[in-house]
């Protein structure tokens, strides 16, 4: 027998900044300023270390496709966000809530697994210096970035066909400003038990099973580090996977306590927050923390800077 309150409803509602009012606007303008700056900053990285040859390595050819993940994760959310915060218009249909699920969970899934590559890439840079050249080879290369990507979108598919199997009750108001996984599966009708614990199985199988080996590379990478002898050259080892540690603590964190955790602890305001963190500012940490405070990106972009002067010039 079917659920009473089951319908074959086509669309929702987002309520993600309805109790905000009249900040709407205020918000729009912020979201929009620092969406330009990620958007720019991100594809700025991606041009710049396509032209910089002295850039053609693997760590570099790593972070031009995080920050084109990145820019793909943020063109799933923000635009849309964005849209509704200005023209007031929060609906959208059931099949474009589900596009949204799985490009934002595909791409999310997608960054999860390039930063464990990173992560063995410090690892062999580190651990393994003079073989770094033929050990992290083009083709070796290529192959992590595709398989980053080729499971990024499986995940991301599983977990929207989780969901998206599932009959919806008469509510259809979403407690947030995008379709993510805890808010639409919290729509769901009857026993959701098995939803629920598949999208948590899913969720580990991403978070933890990445987060684990770069743990591991890192128990590695420390231990060399330990090993040298002279204080400037631990500086220098550690310097190279500073930055990468700070965008793996707070994407973690975040993705950890978005969807490591039961349906029933979900709040709007305090998710709501982590949700902005996760999908507005860590976008723009990967080109501000990890790249242009790199030495090398920054005479990277003097060189092009210079190149397109003179040739103007």
């Amino acid at each position: 027998m079917g659920q009473p309150n089951a319908t074959s409803w086509r669309g929702f509602v987002f309520l993600g900044f309805s109790s905000f009012g009249d900040l709407q606007l205020l918000l729009f303008v912020l979201f929009l300023c620092l969406y330009l700056v990620t958007l720019i900053s991100n594809v700025f990285i991606i041009i710049v270390i396509r032209l910089d040859s002295h850039l053609h390595t693997p760590m570099y050819l790593f972070l031009s496709f995080l920050s084109f993940s990145e820019t793909c994760y943020t063109l799933g959310i923000i635009p849309r966000m964005l849209s509704g915060l200005a023209m007031g218009d929060q609906h959208i249909s059931y099949v474009g809530c589900a596009a949204q699920m799985f490009f934002s969970a595909s791409w999310a899934c997608t960054n999860c697994f390039l930063l464990a590559v990173m992560g063995f890439d410090r690892y062999v840079a580190i651990c393994a210096p003079l073989h770094y050249d033929s050990r992290m080879n083009p083709i070796l290369c290529a192959q992590l970035i595709g398989i980053s990507f080729l499971h990024g979108y499986l995940f991301g598919l599983g977990m929207t066909l989780v969901i998206f199997h599932l009959p919806f009750c008469s509510s259809h108001e979403i407690q947030h400003f995008f379709c993510d996984t805890p808010p639409v599966l919290s729509l769901a009708c009857g026993d959701t038990g098995l939803s629920e614990l598949g999208i948590l199985i899913l969720s580990l199988l991403v978070l933890l099973v990445s987060f684990l080996f770069i743990t591991i590379s890192y128990v590695f990478i420390l231990a060399a580090i330990l090993r040298i002898p002279s204080v400037q050259g631990r500086k220098k080892a550690f310097s190279t996977c500073a930055s990468h540690l700070t965008v793996v603590i707070v994407h973690y964190g975040c993705a950890s306590f978005m969807y490591l955790r039961p349906k029933a602890s979900y709040s709007l305001e305090r998710d709501q927050l982590i949700a902005v963190t996760y999908t507005v500012v860590t976008p723009l940490l990967n080109p501000i923390v990890y790249s242009l405070r790199n030495r090398a990106v920054q005479t990277a972009l003097k060189n092009v800077f210079q190149r397109r002067l003179l040739g103007k010039g």
